[in-house]
């Protein structure tokens, strides 16, 4: 009599995108570490560096999901093919004037809201691609972090970006965590420090997701 084997449960994806022209930027160095640490922890990985694979930000009016003939894209199918099933959605860019960068934006609006209906939205019904998942958020500045604080930029970034994500797509938490004083100038020892952080954040997400019930505070940090 043979026995059933119970299947395994598929690895937990996490879904990096990275925004940042430079390729030998500190982004990349932030998207490297973290990826690194989520595939030592037995996790599956899909990485998107949005420069390097040419993402075009503008969206086209027949995307728009209140038209009656709307349309996918073929590049944003070719993306949610690639991002779905996620787990973990990572975005890492750093705060220009303010805000994410353009192409960020765009990705958000072309492919993370594709075919989002304000409707549903205000309904409060989940999003069939982020609808219950986790949104980890990593950002830089020249600037010191507290400075940034002082203009309101940070808290206003989390508010409109983070927290708009969340509520508007029905994910399940969220967490930003900002460095602050990125420059050519900063000393290796500096950046060794930003990216043990990085790697602690990979870890202490691994971990929650391995244990639920002892999920820490999932508050922004800064």
């Amino acid at each position: 009599m043979t026995q059933d084997i119970p299947a395994m449960a598929p690895p937990v994806r996490h879904v990096v995108v990275l925004c940042h022209p430079d390729p030998e930027s500190f982004n990349r160095a932030i998207a490297e570490t973290y990826c690194a640490a989520v595939r030592a922890a037995g996790h599956d990985v899909v990485f998107r560096d949005l420069y390097a694979i040419g993402f075009d930000p503008v969206l086209k009016t027949y995307e728009r999901p209140t038209l009656a003939g709307f349309q996918r894209a073929s590049d944003v199918a070719r993306e949610l093919a690639l991002i779905s099933q996620g787990d973990v959605f990572v975005l890492i860019y750093p705060i220009w004037f303010g805000s994410a960068p353009a192409m960020m934006k765009g990705y958000v609006e072309r492919v993370l809201g594709a075919g989002v209906d304000p409707q549903a939205i205000q309904r409060n019904d989940a999003s069939a691609l982020l609808g219950g998942k986790r949104l980890l958020s990593f950002t830089t500045s020249a600037t010191q972090t507290l400075w940034l604080d002082v203009q309101g930029e940070g808290q206003a970034l989390r508010s409109v970006f983070d927290r708009y994500l969340v509520s508007a797509f029905g994910m399940h938490s969220q967490r930003h965590v900002h460095l602050g004083h990125i420059t050519c100038q900063q000393s290796g020892r500096f950046a060794r420090q930003d990216l043990s952080q990085v790697e602690e954040e990979a870890q202490r997400i691994c971990d929650e997701l391995r244990d639920p019930t002892n999920a820490r505070d999932l508050a922004c940090v800064a």
